[in-house]
């Protein structure tokens, strides 16, 4: 069995692969300093909430967005579990080349989504990932990498409604009935969601026309981008595990 663990901007997501199927899922926060000790015992006792025998795990893959959160997990799964993970970073083979102008500058989680996303579905491909921020990603026929877009994630429009204003209540994160708010709460709601299907539908059409991708298949992830998917049919394709399943793809291409 192999582990894959995303480390966001919000929660650390580990998944547990026996082959190629997803057999167990389970999250904890990344916004909680922790040494590799406690990341060790942390994950001692969710493998066993989840029936799964640490010795079981031959191996494991790690991407991360969040430095300070790096270091110390990765040293506890050599300790607490027996191997050294992979870490998807400069050098790994991904089966993505990367066309933009800094390479070195794309996130570990973006350059997982794409690949996950482009050995599962082909190209030419934009992949959608509705987390901390909300990420376009721009794939060739040929698995290239060519452009990216970044906007603020839903979660982070809310707090910024919530925070910057005196009279507005932090509210759930869910879609309203109707457009047609009629008191504060569905109002903030209904311009989040709303917004979100409205600059997402506007972002694909125009990504499609530029590049003349005109075949181009879009994926989406991320937490909250089952509701998105579900609003709009310029969406193909809901991958809620895309993520886990593009480390998985990368652990396997390095065994090779």
């Amino acid at each position: 069995m192999i582990l894959a663990v995303d480390v966001g901007n919000t929660n650390i997501t580990f998944g547990i692969f026996r082959k190629d199927e997803i057999t167990a899922d389970f999250r904890m926060t990344s916004q909680i300093p922790r040494t590799a000790d406690e990341y060790g015992l942390q994950i001692l006792r969710l493998l066993e909430m989840n029936d799964i025998n640490k010795d079981d795990l031959t191996g494991a893959a790690v991407s991360s967005v969040v430095p300070d959160v790096l270091q110390p997990l990765c040293e506890s799964i050599p300790r607490y579990l027996g191997f050294r993970p992979l870490v998807v970073g400069p050098g790994t083979k991904t089966g993505i080349n990367i066309k933009t102008d800094n390479p070195s500058e794309v996130g570990a989680d973006r350059i997982v989504d794409i690949a996950g996303a482009y050995h599962f579905y082909g190209g030419p491909l934009l992949v959608l990932d509705f987390g901390t921020a909300t990420t376009y990603d721009l794939v060739s026929p040929e698995g290239e990498f060519v452009a990216g877009l970044t906007a603020p994630g839903i979660k982070i429009s809310a707090k910024a409604l919530w925070e910057g204003t005196a009279k507005l209540p932090s509210i759930a994160i869910e879609k309203p009935s109707s457009i047609l708010a009629r008191n504060t709460i569905t109002s903030m709601q209904a311009g989040l969601l709303y917004g979100q299907i409205g600059q997402t539908e506007y972002i694909i059409k125009h990504m499609r026309e530029e590049s003349g991708y005109d075949d181009l298949k879009v994926v989406a992830t991320g937490g909250l981008g089952g509701i998105i998917a579900g609003s709009t049919d310029t969406i193909d394709v809901y991958d809620i595990d895309l993520t886990l399943k593009g480390l998985k793809v990368i652990y396997d291409k390095n065994q090779q």
